[in-house]
């Protein structure tokens, strides 16, 4: 009988956590903004995803600039389970209107994709100088 209701326990709570998007998280390429002997380096470009999948992007400034990390339209398709930077989580109701980088460090953003499309980003300001890229969520 109590091996019973221990199944019937099991198979009751396997849907809820399931139905939990967060988990099975996919860590994406890092993003580095610049390098020691160019402030304008950027490896990666251009991301790619796929739409109800949970993701976790690391995007580090390694150049000497201040960079100001602008996706607005990315930032508005995608659900936005945490931003960590050094252990410290932030969780907000909405999207970030930009991340800002005044020093060297990460900034890890924790989400799941909502919105099938193409979605720019740019460092504001240098766009010029090549630091720019896309998402590409299918």
């Amino acid at each position: 009988m109590r091996l019973s209701a221990c199944a019937l326990a099991l198979l009751l709570a396997a849907p809820a956590a399931a139905g939990d998007l967060t988990r099975g998280r996919t860590d994406l390429p890092d993003l580095v903004l610049g390098a020691e002997d160019n402030d304008y380096a950027v490896p990666v470009r251009d991301i790619e995803m796929e739409a109800g999948k949970s993701y976790r992007l690391r995007i580090t400034a390694k150049g000497q600039k201040e960079y100001k990390f602008f996706a607005p339209e990315f930032f508005r398709g995608v659900w936005m389970n945490q931003i960590v930077i050094n252990h410290l989580e932030v969780h907000m109701a909405g999207p970030p209107h930009h991340l800002e980088f005044d020093d060297q460090g990460t900034i890890a953003v924790e989400f799941v994709t909502v919105r099938a499309g193409t979605f720019p980003w740019t460092i504001q300001g240098l766009e010029s100088r090549g630091m720019s890229g896309t998402f590409v969520v299918k």
